[in-house]
């Protein structure tokens, strides 16, 4: 079985820390119990019993820390950071959270070559230290060009004056890593902060929960040149690789998230009967149980697959600034999807207050909306969209990225620009030799759409139509999607059935998309014949979805509880 399982943790490392790591964190977990997990929730009590546990454990320091700045098992490894990431959010997205802002706040660090200052964030990883990333502000979110975090020359040095908002970690934080502005040339900087620091003003938590969400104000703080990371250029080009790096972990949040409520909800419905009949006989309702898990398939089998063009990156080969944002972007709103499919199958059980489900519903829905919004990562990815379906290039096929080394392009990639010129391999080679009816049918739609893009582009009105942009960038994602998603069915050896009935809501999903793109005022003749010619019916196999019922779904019933 392709989905988490923390009672048989079965993900393949090659070291024994690593597995470790997995097994450690699950036990802290389970040990706490659900029932203290969901009391710590709705009291919004600050997690300091696994901030302790990961301290004394070495958790962050060694997952955190790039190999060469820390103890010899530390590496910075996007295969066990992702199965780490999605142990988080399977027990509660608040200790997800912090351990991803650490994250953001480490990355102009690694990035840095301020040797002292990196030395110090690798002893703080090892007492037990958590991080933030000072990016967005209020009145100007992260819109980075709007910055009035403000340094002013002072002697030798320089007096930051600004305030921060939404900022993680911002109350307990070892190291802040802040972007801001040189008042005498208005060149970007990133620079160091220490919250202990008299002239560090916490104003307040801004959210209502175990997270610290903070807003800060930095009045006359003092700032040296060793505590500068970053200026000019190379602070913007941190600040956005920082996040090429860390918004793929809101992808594996979901899954984790998608992935305990999903035991929950069968282990439910299989064992209620209503008005004589079990619940999970009722046609509708095996319905959504089959297809949330399908789609939770598909996301985590999608995400495996970004993780290894992410470790296999390099200056000639960034496919993984396409696959990124996706698995932030498509991910993300798919966990959506299954949360809405389980809550409609248990209905009132959802909201009970020791039900791990309750919580799963309302954190689910940050996701989306965290590291750049769903809209503007379909902005983002629609750069990609010409040399995508009509410049493919030649690449090597690469397998599975399960190696222990450490992914060093990940904090040297360069410039933030370019995104137009970049390559990808041709997306019509992963149906190649696929022999199932809703494949087809997907590809055929791809296809379709494909030929759209080849005979009627956007013209340049259309281009400033974000709507419209929108509705083709989703459709342009389900073909990403696809892609990737069937690379990764060969070599996680999935079920046909199972991989059919993924293909089955994937027809039915584009077929959405093209009645949206079609619905668009700016939408020509040409356009609307062909989102006609995209809106296909998925073929429906009744032996084959009660087989994928049977063998995927029904066996998840009682599969995983955790402890009271």
């Amino acid at each position: 079985m392709i989905l988490l399982d923390p009672k048989h943790p079965n993900r393949s490392y090659p070291d024994l820390r690593s597995s470790e790591i997995m097994r450690k964190t699950i036990a802290f977990f389970e040990g706490k119990g659900k029932k203290k997990l969901l009391e710590d929730y709705y009291a919004r009590l600050w997690y300091a019993d696994f901030l302790e546990f990961v301290g004394k454990e070495r958790i962050f320091a060694s997952i955190c820390t790039p190999a060469g700045e820390g103890a010899p098992d530390a590496r910075w490894d996007t295969w066990r950071i992702c199965e780490f990431a999605e142990i988080l959010g399977f027990y509660g997205l608040q200790y997800w959270y912090t351990w991803q802002v650490s994250v953001l706040g480490l990355g102009p660090i690694w990035m840095s070559d301020n040797e002292a200052l990196r030395k110090r964030a690798a002893q703080a990883l090892e007492g037990g230290g958590i991080f933030a990333f000072g990016l967005s502000e209020k009145t100007h979110g992260a819109d980075l060009y709007s910055t009035d975090m403000v340094l002013t020359r002072d002697g030798e040095g320089w007096r930051a004056n600004g305030r921060k908002y939404y900022i993680g970690n911002g109350n307990e934080a070892a190291i802040v890593s802040i972007f801001g502005r040189f008042e005498e040339s208005d060149e970007y900087v990133f620079f160091a902060a220490d919250p202990r620091h008299p002239n560090y003003h916490l104003v307040k938590n801004v959210v209502a929960s175990q997270n610290y969400v903070s807003e800060f104000e930095l009045r006359d703080y003092p700032v040296r040149e060793e505590d500068l990371m970053h200026r000019g250029r190379p602070a913007w080009n941190a600040a956005l690789n920082t996040v090429n790096i860390g918004k793929v972990n809101l992808g594996w949040a979901s899954i984790g998230i998608c992935t305990h409520a999903l035991y929950e909800a069968i282990t439910h419905a299989h064992n209620r009967t209503l008005y004589g009949t079990r619940v999970t006989d009722m046609s509708h309702v095996r319905r959504m149980l089959v297809e949330a898990h399908a789609r939770l398939v598909a996301m985590k089998l999608f995400a495996l697959r970004a993780a290894d063009y992410m470790r296999t990156a390099g200056s000639d080969d960034r496919r993984y600034l396409l696959y990124n944002p996706m698995v932030k972007m498509k991910v993300t709103t798919q966990g959506e999807a299954v949360i809405n499919l389980l809550w409609d199958a248990i209905a009132a059980k959802g909201f009970e207050k020791d039900m791990y489900f309750g919580q799963a519903a309302i954190d689910i829905r940050a996701l989306p909306k965290l590291e750049g919004t769903v809209h503007v990562n379909v902005a983002l990815i629609a750069k990609f969209m010409p040399n995508f379906f009509f410049e493919p290039a030649d690449y090597p096929e690469i397998g599975r990225q399960d190696h222990d080394r450490n992914d060093d392009f990940l904090f040297n990639q360069g410039s933030a620009r370019g995104l137009g010129q970049i390559r990808f391999h041709d997306y019509r080679r992963a149906f190649d030799g696929i022999d199932l009816p809703n494949v087809h049918v997907f590809a055929a739609q791809a296809e379709a759409f494909r030929e759209m893009l080849a005979a009627a582009p956007p013209g340049p009105d259309q281009m400033k139509d974000v709507d419209f942009l929108l509705a083709s960038g989703e459709i342009f994602a389900l073909v990403v999607y696809a892609q990737l998603i069937l690379e990764n069915a060969r070599l996680y050896d999935i079920d046909e059935d199972l991989l059919d009935q993924i293909f089955e809501f994937m027809v039915r999903d584009a077929s959405e998309s093209a009645l949206q793109l079609l619905g668009q005022p700016s939408s020509n003749d040409e356009q609307i014949a062909s989102c006609r010619e995209m809106m296909r019916k998925p073929l429906h196999d009744a032996p084959r979805y009660e087989r994928v019922w049977s063998r995927h779904v029904e066996t998840l019933d009682g599969a995983y509880a955790m402890r009271p």
